[in-house]
């Protein structure tokens, strides 16, 4: 195979990052740039090159171990390369080494497309009996496949929108969530002066002010104005209002996690308006917030709930899932696409929901929780750290302006300390900041947990450095 030469280049990218001492990270660095353009991905002051990853950590060309506080972005909720997990991956996919024709593996194809295997039958049932068994979980009667988060939104707002079939249907969402780029995901992402917005969009006021904290969110919520302001929509929309979406906390928007009492809220407005309350839990499903199903752990029953990221530990599948009479406004195709259900994703599926059946994932993410809360609390007294705010085993740390810096800024430096480590060698990785100056904590549920206080041990020492 024949490698082409970079273009060569008098100025320097911007964009390009580059470490003392990373010789073989920075020529990947540097192709990457030479290759890719910068949408593909958001902005890092790490630009971390991953050679391989093992349980909660990376590891660098160089042989640099980092432990992973991001879970690859909260989906590798059981660590990265589980044995017991490939295992059943590949026994699902019933792989032989015999077969028929020459050169050729006999097992589940991988090209399903408008055909039905066994692995997604099986994961269908597995999912919705997983589902159904959970506290709120009464409505989930069917599953419709997606490969992406923002599909999974998609098809569920096609679903909802389906029950005005005049096409005159509002969709509610709450100001300041990440629900995607794409088409209508996208639509229901941010708030109205973002961009110019679907006109079936309409945005409802999140409490962020009042959960910007631990100390906060503690506090009890006053749900008079979310209430009325949802009264007044009804009023001037009335039956055409289809659909309320959210997140149990909202993610990309800086990782605010409201009351409860507002969740409950929302869906106690949907269940009496004939409202589809439609709960996006990519980013918190699979015991990331504590409970198997961030429904359960707000006390909320929705009609849909979309899944993602932790539902196949790494790989590609979505889904959004609940009630079959919604699906049924949709007809055949309306919902399809060339990956959704395809059977490696159905595989994994059901080889995550056998390590969380058979092993104690939740109770070890519990025990991992208070931990990381304790470490947090500690982090919150520099002088660069302005808030924390979490639940479970996803936190997020609000930076603040120190000195000449920028809060963006100290979140950014933050981030490229933690990557280079301390004089031992161990370093964080972190993704890029949220918002501009949150970064985000979460590791694997799995991690143990005097390992996790090791690093954080790094990162308090490492972010003290900041401002000084």
């Amino acid at each position: 195979m024949t490698t082409l030469a970079p273009p060569a280049r008098s100025v320097r990218p911007a964009h390009l990052v580059e470490h003392a001492g990373e010789e073989t990270s920075n020529h990947f660095r540097h192709d990457l740039v030479d290759t890719e353009p910068v949408c593909l991905r958001t902005r890092t002051s790490s630009m971390a090159v991953l050679h391989r990853s093992a349980g909660s950590y990376h590891y660098t060309p160089e042989g640099r171990k980092l432990a992973d506080f991001t879970s690859g972005v909260l989906v590798a909720n059981l660590g990265h390369h589980p044995k017991r997990w490939w295992k059943r991956v590949m026994e699902y996919m019933a792989l032989e080494d015999a077969c028929g024709d020459e050169g050729y593996h006999m097992g589940v194809t991988l090209t399903s497309y408008n055909a039905v295997t066994e692995v997604e039958t099986e994961a269908n049932r597995r999912l919705l009996a997983s589902l159904r068994s959970a506290p709120g979980g009464g409505r989930m009667e069917r599953v419709l496949w997606a490969a992406s988060g923002s599909e999974a939104i998609q098809k569920g707002l096609w679903a909802g929108l389906a029950k005005r079939p005049d096409g005159d249907g509002i969709i509610l969402a709450t100001r300041g969530g990440f629900h995607g780029k794409k088409g209508l995901s996208g639509a229901v992402t941010g708030c109205e002066t973002d961009k110019e917005r679907d006109p079936r969009v309409r945005f409802i006021s999140f409490p962020k002010d009042e959960c910007h904290s631990l100390e906060a969110r503690r506090q009890p919520l006053d749900l008079a104005p979310y209430r009325a302001e949802l009264e007044a929509l009804k009023k001037e929309f009335g039956d055409r209002l289809c659909v309320l979406v959210t997140e149990p906390y909202l993610g990309g928007g800086g990782s605010y996690h409201p009351q409860k009492e507002y969740m409950q809220m929302l869906a106690e407005f949907c269940h009496e308006n004939d409202l589809l309350f439609f709960l996006d839990e990519i980013q918190a499903n699979f015991g990331r917030t504590g409970s198997m199903y961030a429904f359960s752990e707000y006390g909320v029953e929705p009609d849909l709930v979309a899944l993602g990221k932790g539902l196949g530990n790494g790989m590609p599948v979505d889904a959004v899932v609940g009630r079959a009479d919604v699906f049924a406004r949709m007809g055949f195709g309306e919902g399809s696409d060339t990956w959704s259900a395809h059977p490696l994703g159905c595989a994994a599926v059901l080889a995550t929901l056998d390590e969380f059946e058979e092993n104690d994932v939740i109770g070890q993410g519990s025990r991992l929780a208070t931990a990381i809360e304790e470490c947090l609390v500690e982090l919150n007294g520099l002088p660069s750290i302005k808030h924390v705010r979490g639940e479970g085993t996803v936190w997020g740390i609000e930076c603040q302006a120190v000195d000449a810096l920028t809060a963006e800024e100290v979140a950014h430096e933050i981030v490229r300390l933690c990557y280079l480590g301390d004089e031992e060698g161990r370093g964080v990785h972190l993704l890029g900041p949220l918002a501009g100056k949150v970064i985000r904590i979460a590791p694997p549920l799995t991690m143990a947990v005097e390992e996790l206080k090791e690093y954080f041990g790094v990162m308090h020492r490492l972010a003290a450095r900041v401002g000084r």
